[in-house]
């Protein structure tokens, strides 16, 4: 097992070139397959995580995001990156104390993004969220823990591209040391956002087919790839069809997507 301060500098060395993928598992059994499978890190999801708990996205306490962090760490030999979502606070000065304690996980990085889940002004005011950045990256001084600054304009439809451009910018002098903008499916729109913020890397979402694939997002430059919670949404899929198939028909068929047991039961003996 690869010590925390390992797992963090083989996290900065895969944001130095090329292009990875980083996929979102929800629970211990899904990030010891991920890692079966010969991915290089890997990203907790906060919606993923939510649903496994029959609750939306949002609104897992920081205590249980942190234990469930913390799970996922201590269960696999390679990076995790946080998805913790806001910092749980508004304060900057919170954000970042929380953040440092999400930091004491073992994480080789974590995600602070500049939106919060309500109706009325979603997005920080761009003042406020570069002094929360600005905060994190003085908490996690010395950690080596990778800190990623997202802007949720676009995703959640406040703002187009040029808006979230300058927000990046931003957060990348405040001490972002990746940036991710959620939403943008198009070459050109993640084209400019690596451009704008380069050399610093750039966490492009592909969150469902149709998108970029993993060799068009190397293409325009990004260093990593991520599903968000899309792994979540798929194995829900699968459940969620064969549940009604059984109440609605009274048959079976959707199972022959199932997972093989002795393929699981096999991983999972070690």
């Amino acid at each position: 097992m690869p010590t925390i301060e390992e797992k963090r500098a083989t996290f900065r060395k895969l944001h130095e070139s090329g292009c990875f993928a980083i996929p979102n598992p929800w629970d211990i059994g899904t990030a010891k397959y991920l890692q079966h499978l010969g991915f290089k890190a890997i990203a907790t999801t906060s919606a993923g995580f939510a649903f496994s708990r029959g609750l939306s996205d949002g609104s897992v306490s920081r205590d249980d995001m942190i234990v469930h962090i913390r799970e996922l760490v201590e269960a696999t030999d390679i990076p995790v990156n946080a998805d913790f979502e806001n910092g749980y606070a508004d304060d900057p000065n919170w954000c970042a104390e929380n953040a440092r304690l999400c930091a004491e996980t073992g994480v080789a990085g974590l995600s602070i993004e500049d939106a919060v889940d309500r109706k009325e002004s979603p997005i920080y005011d761009v003042d406020l969220a570069v002094e929360r950045i600005h905060a994190v990256r003085e908490a996690l001084h010395g950690t080596g823990v990778l800190l990623v600054g997202r802007a949720e304009g676009f995703l959640v439809g406040r703002e187009k591209l040029d808006q979230v451009i300058k927000r990046l910018v931003a957060y990348s002098e405040a001490g972002a040391e990746c940036l991710y903008a959620p939403g943008f499916k198009d070459r050109d729109s993640n084209k400019a956002i690596v451009e704008a913020v380069a050399p610093k890397p750039v966490n492009v979402l592909i969150g469902a087919p149709g998108g970029l694939t993993m060799r068009e997002a190397a293409e325009l430059g990004a260093r990593r790839v991520s599903v968000g919670g899309a792994f979540a949404r798929v194995a829900w899929g699968g459940f969620v069809r064969s549940a009604k198939e059984l109440i609605e028909q009274g048959t079976f068929g959707e199972l022959k997507h199932a997972a093989p047991y002795d393929e699981l039961q096999k991983l999972f003996k070690g």
